[in-house]
Order: C-alpha cells, then structure tokens, then sequence
C-alpha cells in the first residue's frame, strides 16, 4: 500500500478581512467541492464551517487567513479547513464547542455546529494568544475513523499565486516517506523545480533518503534547484533517517525537547557534494517538524502549551501564522509518529 499526500493537491488561500471575504471564501470552498465530487448535502455542510470560520475571524479578531485545500490519507479524499487569527483567543473553549453556543450571533450556531458537521474539528485558542481552527469533511463519511498522521501548510510570498515550496508524505507498509522543497527564489520557476522534486519522491517510493536525493539531483537538473530535505520514518525500528541539502530547518521533538537535524550546503540539481544520510531515535508520540527557510529557526513548542498533542495541521498552521517571514514562500510539514503504520 503506498499512498502520497502532497501541498500540490488544489488549495486556496483567502485574506479575511472583510464580510465579502466570507462569500469568497464559501465559494473557495464549493469549487473544490465540486471537483471532488462531494454530493450536495456534504458541499452544504463544508459551506456552514467555512461561513462560520470565516465570520469568526471577522467577528473576534478583525482579520485572519484562511486555507481552503483538497487533500488525500490513505487513498481517501477529503477537504480541509485551516483558519488562522491572531485575535484574542477563545477564554472558555469547552464551552464555545457546546452546540448552540455562538459568541458571534452566527446562524450556524457557532464551534458547537462546525464540530457535529465536519468530521474531524480541533481548535487551539489559548487567550490571548489567537486562534487556529482545522476541520476535515471526507468525500466518503465512512472514511472518519481513518488516522491522520501529517498537517502541512504552504504559503506563497505576497503577490505571488504560485508557492516555489512544496512538501510531501507518502505512507506505505511499514512507514513514511517525507520530503520538502524550497525552489530557489519564488513564483512559478522555483514552483517548478519544487514539483519535480516530489514527482520524483512519488516515482520511486522504495528509495532510501540518499538515494532519493540523488534521483531529485537528476530530476530537477533542467529547473533553478531547490533546497531539500528528505526523511523516512520507521515506526517499528523508532528510527528516522534523513538527508538534506540546503536551508530546511528539520527537527524531532520529544517530550518538548527539540532535536535540529543537520542538512548540508548545496543547491539540489545544480551544485550537490557527496549525500550524508544520518539516522536518529524518534519513538511513538513524537514530532517531526519540517520548514522551509520562510519560517524563522527560533519557534518553540515550549511556548505554546498543549499544542503538541493538537492535530499536526493545526501544529503546521501555528508555526505558520506565528514564524513566516513574511519575504519569501513559507511552509511547515509535521508528522505525529505512531507505533505502526
């Protein structure tokens, strides 16, 4: 079974920052929706969470973002929701998750209403300190009780529609292949180069981190080049081995401790030495964090308390909103390690 879920999979961003805003948003929304295939009362559902999302960012915070994207775990199709703020934080969650509850006068009735609609919602709104909202609606319902083990998100540098980053995660028996790549520069060049490098991870799914840097050395030969870091979770062996080239900030987290994993210089397709694989303990429980050089190196999970344990979209958007740089694409990948796969 191999299985590969990607940033290349459609997705849009939406600035809300006006009631206007709400609708563009929504029909973001029922675009995917139609190009999945989602019937008429599922498309219903995801336009109330969007509607509602939307309106809570403009009701609380002012201004937000949110990411409207298709996606696909374990051969299974989905849309997701991310809505990020940095307004005031939500003071009693429990009781704002409480169907018929909305602080924001809404006709979705609030949280309370997204949470029986989508099939997967989590919220992490600790006061003060903004809010981020992540909710899935799966094409086949039944498709619920699947876990999902990775979040990430990818942002384009202002003006631009194409993001030069790119990540994926191919899951197979017995574990998961991760890849990030940053383009060099940005718009629909360094989109290119970052494209070919995860083509070239869905190409040949059985090659080890080294031997896959080397295929994406080939691979993206007739573009710019790209940053990249490659990683390969075993969960039976608690083992990660990885190889990277060029700025892609990678790191384990273990019970709040952060380990950075070392890349080393070069531009891949263009100027790449000898490819050092390294391998590291990563037992059950633990993050693996990937960023592109859009995101600062200074975040700390320590700094927001019981994020770890939200859903790794969520952890991705956090960073995201938080630690963008704000002059070049930003992107963060995150896999929640398990015992199996």
């Amino acid at each position: 079974m191999e299985n590969l879920s990607s940033s290349l999979a459609p997705a849009e961003w939406i600035v809300i920052s006006h009631a206007s805003d709400v609708g563009a948003a929504r029909r973001a929304g029922q675009v995917l929706a139609s190009a999945l295939g989602m019937d008429a009362t599922r498309a219903g559902q995801l336009a109330i969470v969007i509607t509602e999302a939307a309106t809570n960012i403009l009701k609380h915070a002012g201004e937000g973002r949110m990411l409207v994207s298709s996606a696909a775990h374990g051969g299974q199709r989905c849309i997701e929701v991310l809505a990020l703020d940095s307004g005031p934080g939500i003071a009693n969650l429990a009781q704002a998750m409480q169907d018929g509850v909305s602080t924001a006068g809404t006709a979705g009735t609030g949280l309370g209403a997204m949470r029986r609609l989508a099939d997967q919602l989590d919220v992490y709104a600790p006061p003060g300190k903004g809010t981020a909202l992540f909710a899935r609606l799966w094409l086949d319902a039944t498709a619920a009780a699947q876990p999902v083990h990775i979040g990430g998100v990818c942002l384009p540098l202002a003006g631009e529609t194409a993001c030069g980053d790119a990540w994926a995660v191919l899951q197979r028996q017995g574990g998961f292949s991760l890849l990030m790549a940053d383009g060099l520069g940005h718009g629909p060049e360094a989109a290119k180069a970052a494209a070919a490098a995860v083509q070239a991870l869905q190409a040949a799914p059985g090659r080890t981190p080294a031997q896959l840097m080397e295929d994406c050395h080939q691979a993206l030969r007739p573009t710019r080049g790209a940053a990249l870091a490659i990683a390969e979770l075993d969960p039976a062996a608690r083992q990660l081995r990885f190889a990277g080239i060029g700025n892609i900030g990678a790191s384990i987290i273990e019970d709040g401790a952060r380990r950075q994993l070392m890349s080393h210089n070069g531009i891949v397709g263009h100027n790449m030495r000898k490819v050092h694989e390294l391998t590291f303990a990563c037992p059950a429980g633990a993050l693996v964090v990937l960023a592109s050089d859009g995101i600062t190196t200074q975040w700390d999970l320590a700094q927001y308390p019981g994020l770890a344990l939200r859903a790794p979209a969520l952890i991705a958007g956090v960073l995201l909103r938080d630690h963008s740089r704000g002059r070049d694409d930003a992107s963060v990948l995150v896999l929640t390690t398990v015992e199996s796969v």
